[in-house]
């Protein structure tokens, strides 16, 4: 369904925007102060040099589709939905700047005091979660004396364009991401992008806005990986194109969603193990790789997260449902959750433990050296029937996945409070407990 749309800010986001908004058949204008951005569109050209655009621009020129103006009341009584793309650059101090925003924002409001009829405003540019509700709906709201949700709707949309590859980008998205308040200005824009290939989200404000962090972290994070990894490889001697070909090869594990369901530290005889390895070998040739060195005071931060929820409870009586680093096992070498049951002994609190898999008389080897050495006294903290676990606790710290969910909800009391480390399935969580809290969500 073609629509007759504004973009707010004819740089990179707001010029692509605007061109494949027209090349899909809906009336485009763009709204920008600078004149010479302007002066181009309305000439059919490019204010931006990216591969594809300038063809686009002058095809919706010539067909009328693409207009360019600096009269934002205009702009906003012409049309029907108004797409905020103004850039959001950094201070010196690191703080993101949303003074453009507010700026646009108080435009658009003032120019919605002139409209009679419903008005979608869209909010492209990034921003940090909470922006929404606590910048842009009350700059509107201030300048046009309405109400969100009766007069004018709001939506968050964020863009995953890389400079190069934006229109192809925009095109051929892998999602599409649709922030709102309210369902129903959400269709709208739903409508908008019926031609978008990939899956369509339609979420809250918050979580709009955060996923765009969360992927740029991710794709800053890969490439940090990579190259540290081959300056590591490099300075002992190792072919770095050949261990990451190899590397790439793994799409069960390396390049695919495992490990990135948010959860408990991780523990066991190989991952810390490995990363000392790496990181005293990087020392040893005066390698600075911060991103390496960093993860196992991450994993210990994550660990201290755990400590602090179970502590702030305020109740004295744990138990705890998993001990091994991982389901299915037994082996509770850097096993978090040992940690975790360390810490809190430390603190006074009183522990029991349900594992299915750990019995102390089965323990041997290495695996039993080190319980012995970080907990001596495990053996008086287990408990072979997991009811027995929960009935004798007040706080309920699941710490395994797997659980059976009817045992789980049968044998938990009202009065208690769960804690999550594993991320239960939300269909799996207890909703018959004073209180449910996980780690990180």
């Amino acid at each position: 369904m073609s629509r007759s749309v504004s973009i707010f800010g004819l740089g990179y986001v707001g010029t692509v925007t605007a061109a494949c908004l027209a090349h899909h058949g809906n009336q485009a204008t763009g709204v920008d102060l600078n004149p010479a951005k302007v002066g181009a569109i309305e000439s059919g050209q490019s204010p931006i040099i990216e591969p594809g655009i300038a063809e686009l621009i002058a095809e919706s020129n010539k067909t009328g589709l693409l207009r360019a103006t600096s009269n934002a009341t205009h702009a906003v009584l012409s049309t029907e939905v108004s797409f905020v793309c103004v850039g959001t650059p950094s201070l010196h101090n690191g703080k993101l700047d949303v003074g453009h925003i507010e700026s646009v924002c108080l435009e658009i409001g003032h120019a919605l005091r002139k409209k009679n009829s419903f008005h979608l405003v869209v909010l492209r540019s990034t921003v940090l979660p909470g922006t929404t509700e606590s910048t842009v709906i009350p700059a509107l709201e201030r300048a046009s004396g309405k109400k969100m949700g009766q007069d004018f709707g709001v939506c968050v949309n964020p863009e995953f364009m890389r400079e190069g590859t934006a229109v192809a980008d925009f095109l051929e998205p892998a999602m599409t991401i649709i922030g709102s308040g309210d369902p129903a200005h959400g269709d709208q824009l739903r409508e908008l992008y019926a031609w978008a290939p990939g899956r369509i989200f339609e979420t809250s404000f918050r979580a709009a806005e955060m996923v765009k962090y969360m992927c740029n972290v991710w794709h800053a994070t890969k490439v940090m990986f990579a190259n540290e990894a081959g300056a590591l490889a490099k300075s002992m001697g190792v072919d770095a194109e050949a261990v990451t070909q190899m590397f790439l090869a793994d799409t069960k594990l390396n390049l695919s969603a495992s490990y990135l369901k948010p959860g408990f530290s991780f523990g066991g005889s190989c991952l810390p193990k490995d990363i000392r390895a790496l990181s005293y070998r990087a020392k040893e040739a005066d390698l600075t790789l911060p991103l390496l060195d960093a993860l196992l005071a991450s994993n210990q931060a994550h660990l201290e997260r755990a400590v602090e929820i179970v502590l702030r409870t305020g109740k004295r009586n744990v138990g705890i449902l998993g001990l091994s680093f991982k389901a299915g096992t037994d082996d509770l070498r850097e096993s978090p959750q040992v940690q975790l049951t360390k810490q809190l002994l430390g603190e006074g609190r009183q522990i029991q433990i349900w594992d299915e898999n750990v019995s102390l008389g089965r323990l041997i080897g290495s695996n039993r050296q080190y319980i012995e050495e970080v907990i001596p006294h495990i053996g008086s903290l287990l408990n072979s029937s997991m009811e027995q676990v929960i009935q004798r606790s007040e706080v309920v710290v699941i710490a395994a996945a797997g659980l059976d969910r009817e045992t789980l909800r049968r044998s938990l009391r009202p009065d208690q409070v769960v804690i999550d480390l594993v991320n239960l399935e939300r269909s799996r969580r207890p909703d018959n407990v004073a209180g449910y809290e996980g780690i990180c969500w």
